[in-house]
């Protein structure tokens, strides 16, 4: 690594000495030579798709960079183009790492979008030096430029590996206003001021929890946690700049000019919050905290035709025994019916949000083609038939695979494949798949007693959980959906059952059903 180190510096000490450009000019150029080079070997695997190319792609893309910044040739906008296409790789890698995990382990994703957000400054990079109409002056187009290279990616990539380490409750709320904000920046340099400084305000609230979480992180050494300090600290003190000068620039409130902010806002991000940052996470890399779940996942994918997973008989519930689950405290009522389903009737009221109607009308369109997740879309009572069948023998791989099949009318609503699985801590969780073309969505519950009730969640009552709803594919990723689900059954004082099942997307809810649960 050190050695690795040393060759970005003295290429970019060869660039700044023989450079035709004015100094500033070089704030973006130590980025593309030193700054991403080494951020990247921070999160790099071997063995890895890119890990394997990169030599391949990065040297023609550190040359190109050069040869503009010395020569500065009519042809500039070929060299240009390189680079764009190698911040291009890394934004693939980047989009590659997420879709192995999907929505989980935010300090990871605060990496794999920090390496997305990186095409973009390629993009304006080469806008800038191809002397394209942008609709902004070209000094803007490259400011552009080099604020996707500092904010929306070193600083990313920093909140990642500050992550690994430390994750308060606080982290997760902080990381999400600072991955917003460059985009935010983005979106009001182009069409409002009053967008852009609410951009400023997501960095400064954000960067204010982060400065927070650094100071309370455990590092290697002492050396190391007041460089990272330094480094998050520098940049909270530049952004308060950025809100003087948006006030001036878009209010007229002071007189903070571009010139300045040039000046005092690049140098400070540049040798104290990238320099700093790098330096500091150089003394030691923390390891991803992220485990890629080792669950059993059902092999059958795409629309499963009944007759074809096998006969009703040998299963009559879910399960053959809820005791498997730890459960033996609630109502005798719902063990009756988990363990004996097919001797009750199942009648529901689907709610849809207003906000998700839209969105449930579309999707209803190719569900009535899958005939999988087939809810109605008005919010009449239905009545919901069906059979528990037995999955035959090896064409699932998951232990005492069955299906239980709801039907609304003569139109299947739902062909979930029931299972269970014990994790690495001993823990039974039930395991539900539900085909779905060239993949397969599998929703792992946790089974909580709560008195006579019995609640099945997907969310995480703790890390080590494997709760939650994952896509996988013919490939064999676990990609955690951002969807969350939760039951409650409990019997009422007439011996019926009820049951509500909760549904959200991002943390927003989107679908309630509530069900009547009858003796047949």
């Amino acid at each position: 690594m050190r050695k690795f180190v040393l060759i970005h510096f003295l290429l970019f000490m060869i660039i700044a000495v023989f450079s035709k450009d004015p100094w500033p000019y070089l704030l973006l150029t130590i980025a593309q030579i030193v700054y991403v080079p080494i951020a990247l070997r921070f999160v790099l695997k071997r063995g890895e798709w890119f890990s394997k190319l990169y030599y391949y792609i990065s040297i023609p893309a550190y040359v190109s960079v050069a040869i503009i910044q010395l020569f500065s040739p009519d042809w500039s906008a070929i060299p240009a183009i390189i680079y764009l296409a190698f911040t291009v790789f890394i934004a693939l890698y980047g989009l590659s790492r997420f879709l192995r995990r999907g929505f989980t382990s935010i300090e990871e994703f605060s990496i794999d979008l920090g390496m997305m957000y990186i095409a973009l400054g390629g993009g304006w990079y080469f806008a800038y030096v191809a002397d394209i109409d942008t609709g902004f002056t070209p000094l803007l187009t490259w400011l552009t430029g080099i604020h996707f290279h500092y904010s929306a990616f070193l600083l990313p990539v920093f909140i990642g590996l500050l992550g690994r380490l430390h994750k308060p409750r606080s982290y997760s709320f902080s990381t999400i206003l600072l991955l917003a904000a460059p985009m935010v920046v983005a979106i009001g340099i182009t069409f409002s001021r009053w967008i852009e400084l609410f951009s400023v305000l997501l960095y400064i609230v954000g960067l204010a929890g982060m400065i927070a979480i650094a100071w309370r992180a455990i590092f290697a050494n002492r050396v190391q946690k007041w460089l990272i300090v330094i480094s998050f600290t520098s940049l909270g003190l530049t952004i308060l700049f950025s809100l003087l000068y948006v006030l001036g620039n878009g209010f007229g409130l002071t007189s903070i000019t571009i010139d300045f902010m040039l000046r005092f806002h690049g140098v400070l991000n540049c040798v104290v919050f990238a320099l700093c940052g790098v330096a500091g996470w150089l003394l030691s890399v923390p390891a991803s905290n992220y485990k890629e779940p080792t669950f059993p996942i059902s092999r059958l994918k795409g629309k499963q035709r009944v007759e074809q997973l096998g006969a009703p008989g040998q299963h009559r519930g879910f399960v053959d025994d809820m005791k498997r689950f730890g459960i033996s405290k609630v109502s005798p009522r719902i063990v009756d019916f988990y363990e004996n389903t097919i001797d009750y009737r199942l009648f529901s009221t689907v709610h849809w949000r207003k906000w998700f109607k839209p969105f449930a009308y579309l999707y209803s369109l190719i569900s009535r083609k899958t005939e999988q997740i087939n809810l109605p879309l008005h919010q009449n009572e239905v009545e919901m038939t069906g059979d528990v069948i037995t999955v035959e023998p090896g064409l699932d791989g998951r232990p005492d695979a069955r299906a239980w099949i709801r039907k609304v009318d003569d139109s299947f609503a739902f062909i979930a494949l029931y299972s269970y699985h014990q994790s690495v801590t001993g823990k039974e969780y039930m395991n539900i798949a539900l085909p779905l073309p060239f993949s397969t969505m599998t929703g792992v519950l946790e089974l909580i007693e709560q008195g006579n009730d019995l609640q099945l969640t997907s969310k995480k009552t703790n890390p080590e959980s494997d709760a939650g709803i994952y896509l996988t594919t013919r490939f064999g990723t676990y990609f955690k959906l951002p969807l969350e689900e939760n039951f409650i059954v409990r019997e009422e004082s007439d011996g019926s059952m009820t049951a509500k099942h909760e549904m959200w997307i991002f943390s927003i809810p989107f679908l309630s059903i509530h069900y009547r649960i009858q003796k047949a």
